[in-house]
């Protein structure tokens, strides 16, 4: 209790009161306030353009033929870079770190690089993880690690491993590396108290991701929760597994880990599996995505004591309905047991309002050469274009922000 002599702390006042103001997703003031104006008539420009699928998909295909033919690229994307990325080593992104921590808002570094293959890249990557891992340790500006286990591991060996099919003497003895790699980087950040996500990834590679994640649980999660594996709630089994997964960690006493996102290769698995002629893994459309995400939020509000999660979306109807179900339920907005994530340069005012109203809120920063960054700044534009109302809602928001800007 505050002494008649002693004077509130008035950071402490500040959250208290914004902790308890309705939350303002089109507040563009604070959505904005670390984007400079010349950031974002950029920005504008380049979610005009993201608008526009024709555009999108002839300037892919014009940037993977320059990249193939080895022409010079940095000119043209560097921009588009900067805006997405954090920078093109740890070094770099340390100063986006800071900038975003100034506002409340933590980082996720994430190297970029995927699809590697040869155990010179893979290890290679094992050891950039592992780098962010100890940048983040002991330091509040960062929420997570993470990585993609396909860049621990060579596609064909993780699909492979997945189907349960035999491996070769050649096969085992690289599978054990794999698993190698990504203990060691689970037991790093645990040791360090950094928690670490395991990303999601096509579902013919999943099986031995989850197999995986559950092993790295059972190992470092009992009593606090340090890893994370990932569900892609555009799955229509992704949901009872959530609820499984939840049941084992409670019989077996330790705590899951799950970021819960909606999902990124919808068009690659139905395609897949038509090619294959086996039923569809993804939900029949939106709505029951959306269902599905909204189900997952509810279960695990409910069951906190046996499953922390990751609310890794863009959407604001379901981050507002988790956000106000915290509220309701008395759970503090700060609550280490749920955190929000969304990545750089996209749905700043989901990010910063909450991070303003004093929730866990996180952005995810890439970084990684340029050049090696390509696919990832290609898969954000055509998934931009695959949200319905998506990029339209951010180029809209950036627009409002300019206008009030101009009045000022």
């Amino acid at each position: 209790m505050t002494s008649p002599n002693s004077s509130p702390n008035p950071a402490v006042a500040a959250a208290e009161i914004a902790a308890s103001q309705p939350l303002a997703f089109d507040d563009t003031r604070t959505a904005f306030a670390h984007r400079s104006t010349r950031d974002l008539r950029r920005a504008r420009w380049m979610f005009g353009l993201i608008g526009a699928p024709a555009m999108v998909a002839l300037g892919a295909k014009a940037v993977r033929l320059a990249l193939a033919i080895r022409l010079p690229l940095n000119w043209i994307l560097r921009p588009v870079f900067d805006y997405f990325c954090g920078g093109e080593d740890i070094q770099e992104s340390l100063d986006t770190a800071v900038k975003l921590s100034q506002y409340g808002v933590k980082t996720i570094l994430d190297y970029s690089a995927e699809g590697q293959t040869g155990e010179g890249a893979l290890n290679a990557a094992h050891d950039q993880i592992m780098s962010a891992i100890q940048s983040a340790k002991g330091d509040a500006r960062f929420a997570f690690a993470v990585f993609k286990v396909s860049a621990l591991s060579d596609n064909g060996l993780l699909e492979k491993v997945s189907s349960k099919a035999s491996l070769t003497p050649e096969e085992q003895d690289a599978w054990q590396k794999v698993e190698g790699r990504v203990s060691s980087l689970c037991q790093t950040a645990a040791q360090h108290d950094v928690p670490i996500m395991i990303d999601a990834e096509e579902t013919w590679l999943q099986s031995a991701i989850d197999t995986l994640a559950e092993t790295m649980m059972r190992r470092h999660n009992a009593g606090t929760c340090r890893i994370y594996t990932t569900a892609q709630l555009y799955r229509h089994d992704r949901l009872d597994y959530l609820q499984q997964l939840t049941d084992t960690a409670r019989k077996e006493r330790w705590i899951a880990g799950i970021k819960l996102v909606r999902g990124a290769y919808m068009e690659k698995e139905r395609e897949r599996a038509k090619a294959e002629g086996r039923p569809s893994p993804i939900q029949p459309d939106k709505a029951a995505t959306d269902r599905d995400f909204n189900a997952a939020l509810d279960f695990a509000l409910g069951h906190l004591d046996h499953v922390n999660i990751v609310c890794g979306t863009h959407n604001e109807e379901s981050t507002l309905k988790l956000a106000q179900d915290m509220r309701s339920k008395g759970l503090k907005p700060g609550d280490r047991r749920v955190a929000f994530a969304q990545l750089l340069g996209m749905s700043d005012n989901l990010s910063f309002n909450l991070a303003a109203s004093g929730f866990e809120t996180a952005k995810y920063v890439p970084y990684g050469p340029l050049r090696e960054a390509i696919p990832y700044l290609i898969r954000r534009a055509e998934e931009n274009t695959s949200v319905g109302g998506q990029t339209s809602r951010e180029l809209e928001l950036i627009r409002q922000e300019l206008r009030r800007r101009k009045t000022e």
